[in-house]
C-alpha cells in the first residue's frame, strides 16, 4: 500500500503552488536604492541632481526612505552631506536605530566607488515608484469597479483625478540653452512682419483690442470677466464668428451653461441680424426667412467646434483639447465659463481652492498646446454696491486669487448704459450701445479700455466705429438679394444650395447633439 503512494507523492511534490505562480512582487530595486544613497553622501553636489527626482516614498524599502528623509532635511538646511551628518540627523530625528544604526551607513557608502552615475541611477528608482502608484491606482479602482453600491460615473471622475495627479508628478521639463528660443522668438517676430495685419497672434476682428494684445498669443491663459447681462457669452460667440468665419481659425467652445442649440441659435441671431426671441418662436416673415437662408451658408463648413458636456472636469477638458488641437488643428479654445468646472475626484478643502486647481489646470493646458485658451469668469456682487460707476477690478473676480495671478491676460466687459439708464455719460458723450472692454492685466503688455459697440437684439458685439448693418468682410445683405432672382412669396424655401464641395445639411443637422464637438 505504501508503495502505491509513492508516485502520488512524488507527483505531489513536483506540482507547483498556483498562489506561488501568480504572486508578483510590485517593482523595486534596493541595491539602487542603496547606490543613490551611498553616493549622496559621498558626493557633495550629488542631492543638487536628485532633489528633482527623488523623494523619500521613491523608496521601496522604508529604511532608505528615512535616511533620505534626513538627507533632504540637511539639503533644505543647506547643511553638508556626508556620512557623519546623516547620522546625527538620524539620531536627531530619532530614526537611527531603524535603519540600522550607525554600522549600516557606513556599508552604504562602502559599496560606492563613484557618483558619476547617481542621476541614472535616480531615474531608475523614481520609474519603479511610479510603477508602483499605477499598480496601486488600478488595484483601488478595480475593486471599486466590482463593487456594485459605486456609482460608475464618480469612479470615472475619481480616476481621472487620481491619474492627473500621478501624471503631474511626472512632468518634468529639462532645461533648454538659449539659442534654440532666440531663433524661434526671430522667426515669430519674421511671421508677424510678413502678414498684411501685422499681428503676432490670432485675429479677433476688432481692430482696436488687436492693436493692444497683438493677437491673442499662443500659451496664455485669457480671463473675460463680467456680471451677468453684460454679455460675456454674446462677447466670445461674437469673436468666435469672427475668427472662424472671417479668418479661417478653429475655433473650439465649451459651453457649459448653454447647450449647442442654443448657442447655435445666438450665432445665426448673430450672423442672420434677426432678433433671438423671433428665432426661438420660428414667427418670422418671408423676408426675414429669405434673409435667414441666404446669410446661414456663412455657417457652413466653418471650422467651428461645440461641445456642452455639462459640469465638465478639468480633466475631460484636457482629454478632448488634445484631441480637437490633434485632429481638428484648433488654434483656441473657449470655456463657458470657469466657475462651472470641476475637478471630480481629487479632493480639495474649500470651493476656493478647487477653482485655483482648475485655473492653474487650465494654464498649463495653454503651455501645452501652444494655444490660447479663453475662460469666461463670473465677479462677485461687490460691483453691485459700488458707487463709482461700478467699473469692475481684479479684486471682484469670484472665488479666486488665484485666477488673476495664473492669468497672462484679464479683462473686463462694461456696458455703462446697463447701470445708469441714460443715453449720455456725464459729459455728454453719447453711451448708447457702448461696451467697455477694459484690459485690467496684461503680462506682456498695457492695459487699457477698448470702445465696443452692443447690439442687444442680435446678441452681438462690434467695432464701435462699424455700420449697424453690415458683418464684417462680408457684403450687406440687401445688395446681396439684389444680384439674385426674387424670392418665391408663396412659401418658404428650405433648400438653399450649399458651396461648392460641401455635403448637404438641412436643419436638422444643426439640432444634432453627440460626445464629439458638433460642427458647424
Amino acid at each position: 500500500m505504501a508503495e502505491e503512494q509513492r508516485p502520488y507523492r512524488r507527483y505531489n511534490s513536483q506540482k507547483k503552488d498556483p498562489a506561488l505562480e501568480m504572486g508578483k512582487l510590485q517593482p523595486q530595486d534596493t541595491e539602487l536604492e542603496e547606490a543613490v544613497l551611498g553616493a549622496l553622501m559621498l558626493e557633495k553636489d550629488a542631492y543638487v541632481v536628485v532633489c528633482d527626482i527623488l523623494k523619500p516614498e521613491s523608496f521601496y524599502d522604508v529604511r532608505n526612505q528615512k535616511i533620505y528623509a534626513s538627507i533632504q532635511s540637511l539639503g533644505a538646511m543647506q547643511r553638508p552631506i556626508d556620512m557623519l551628518t546623516v547620522t546625527e540627523q538620524l539620531r536627531l530625528d530619532g530614526n537611527l536605530e531603524d535603519v540600522g544604526g550607525p554600522l549600516r551607513i557606513s556599508e552604504l557608502t562602502g559599496r560606492v566607488s563613484s557618483a558619476a552615475n547617481v542621476e541614472y541611477h535616480a531615474r531608475i528608482v523614481a520609474q519603479k515608484y511610479l510603477a508602483r502608484e499605477l499598480i496601486s491606482f488600478c488595484s483601488s479602482i478595480e475593486g471599486k469597479a466590482f463593487d456594485e453600491s459605486n456609482d460608475v460615473d464618480d469612479l470615472l471622475q475619481e480616476a481621472e483625478g487620481r491619474l492627473f495627479e500621478i501624471t503631474q508628478h511626472n512632468v518634468k521639463k529639462d532645461v533648454t540653452q538659449i539659442d534654440p528660443v532666440i531663433s524661434e522668438a526671430i522667426k515669430k517676430i519674421e511671421d508677424a512682419a510678413n502678414r498684411e495685419s501685422g499681428l503676432s497672434g490670432l485675429q479677433t476682428g476688432y481692430h482696436d483690442l488687436d492693436k493692444k494684445t497683438s493677437g491673442w498669443q499662443d500659451s496664455d491663459l485669457i480671463i473675460i470677466a463680467a456680471r451677468p447681462a453684460m454679455g460675456k457669452t454674446a462677447f466670445v460667440l461674437s469673436m468666435a464668428k469672427n475668427m472662424a468665419v472671417n479668418f479661417n481659425t478653429p475655433v473650439a467652445i465649451f459651453s457649459l451653461e448653454m447647450s449647442n442649440i442654443q448657442l447655435v441659435n445666438r450665432l445665426i441671431s448673430n450672423v442672420c441680424e434677426l432678433e433671438g426671441e423671433k428665432i426661438k418662436s420660428g414667427q418670422l416673415s418671408q423676408l426675414e426667412w429669405d434673409k435667414l437662408m441666404n446669410k446661414i451658408k456663412l455657417l457652413y463648413s466653418a471650422p467651428l467646434y461645440v461641445d456642452d458636456t455639462p459640469s465638465l472636469s478639468v480633466f475631460e477638458l484636457r482629454t478632448k483639447a488634445r484631441r480637437l488641437v490633434r485632429e481638428h488643428g484648433v488654434k483656441i479654445i473657449i470655456i463657458d465659463y470657469l466657475q462651472l468646472m470641476n475637478a471630480s475626484g481629487m479632493k480639495f478643502g474649500s470651493r476656493e481652492q478647487e477653482v485655483s486647481m482648475i485655473s492653474r489646470s487650465l494654464k498649463q493646458l495653454a503651455k501645452e498646446l501652444s494655444i490660447p485658451i479663453i475662460a469666461l469668469s463670473q465677479l462677485n456682487r461687490s460691483v453691485e454696491n459700488r458707487t463709482d460707476g461700478k467699473r469692475p477690478q481684479l479684486s471682484d473676480l469670484r472665488e479666486s486669487g488665484a485666477i488673476e495671478q495664473d492669468a497672462d491676460i484679464v479683462c473686463f466687459i462694461h456696458r455703462p448704459e446697463y447701470y445708469t439708464k441714460a443715453s449720455e455719460d456725464s459729459e455728454g458723450n453719447d453711451i448708447r450701445g457702448l461696451a467697455e472692454f477694459i484690459l485690467a492685466k496684461h503680462r506682456s503688455g498695457g492695459v487699457g479700455d477698448v470702445k465696443m459697440r452692443f447690439i442687444g437684439s442680435y446678441a452681438r458685439f462690434d467695432n464701435w466705429d462699424d455700420n449697424y448693418n453690415s458683418i464684417r468682410n462680408t457684403e450687406p445683405y440687401e445688395s446681396k438679394m439684389n444680384d439674385e432672382e426674387p424670392a418665391d412669396t408663396g412659401s418658404i424655401n428650405m433648400n438653399v444650395p450649399m458651396p461648392e464641395n460641401q455635403p448637404p445639411r438641412n436643419v436638422d443637422f444643426l439640432m444634432s447633439k453627440g460626445e464629439e464637438p458638433v460642427p458647424f
